[in-house]
């Protein structure tokens, strides 16, 4: 969607960017910030908040079976570059740690999540989607997929490897960054009774 640059300054840093989204001619849009321009976000439709229930439910019982370790949903902000600043709303983000007063000083996350999940939306397109990845694991971030509800594979990323294409008869696992992470593809598609969705999202 483009962005009204009428009210958007040319280039921004990820503070002047959070004052910028607070103005009330904002409210209730959605922005982000690529290498310091604002770009406006299409609101989630209900199957892509559905298809993050799916993943929330299971990382939330995988944490839940360690006993430590948080996540951070609804587009958080994650600053994922600098000078100029790029800051992108992730859909889950998954730490291994718990939570420490610290994290909450700052409005965006500026430490390393262990993993970025992104459901894609029909909005999205494979430029965009590319271009996202490749922030997260030039951030250092170890682990990255990338769920397509429409054709129900999971892409899973890692820093300087090749990608994996994984379809519903495969198994997901954590790559070495969750340990003792696993669980059927189709599980991130699939409603509780084991009842499959329509595709569209």
């Amino acid at each position: 969607m483009a962005t009204d640059t009428t009210t958007a300054p040319a280039k921004m840093n990820a503070e002047q960017f959070h004052d910028w989204t607070k103005l009330p001619t904002n409210a209730g849009r959605r922005y982000e910030l690529d290498s310091g321009e604002v770009i406006e976000m299409p609101p989630p439709t209900r199957g892509h908040g559905f298809y993050c229930w799916l993943a929330i439910k299971l990382l939330t019982e995988y944490l839940t079976r360690r006993g430590v370790g948080h996540i951070l949903t609804n587009d958080t902000g994650i600053v994922v570059a600098r000078d100029p600043d790029t800051l992108r709303g992730a859909d889950l983000m998954v730490f291994l740690r718990p939570p420490q007063p610290a994290d909450f000083e700052r409005p965006y996350v500026e430490d390393v999540p262990d993993l970025v999940v992104e459901i894609v939306s029909p909005s999205d397109t494979a430029k965009m989607l590319n271009r996202r990845v490749e922030q997260y694991l030039r951030r250092g971030i170890p682990l990255v997929w990338v769920i397509y509800p429409q054709t129900h594979l999971v892409y899973v990323y890692r820093p300087n490897e090749f990608n994996i294409v994984l379809d519903e008869t495969d198994e997901l696992t954590g790559n070495g960054v969750l340990p003792e992470f696993s669980c059927r593809v189709s599980d991130l598609f699939t409603l509780p009774g084991g009842q499959l969705p329509n595709a569209s999202n």
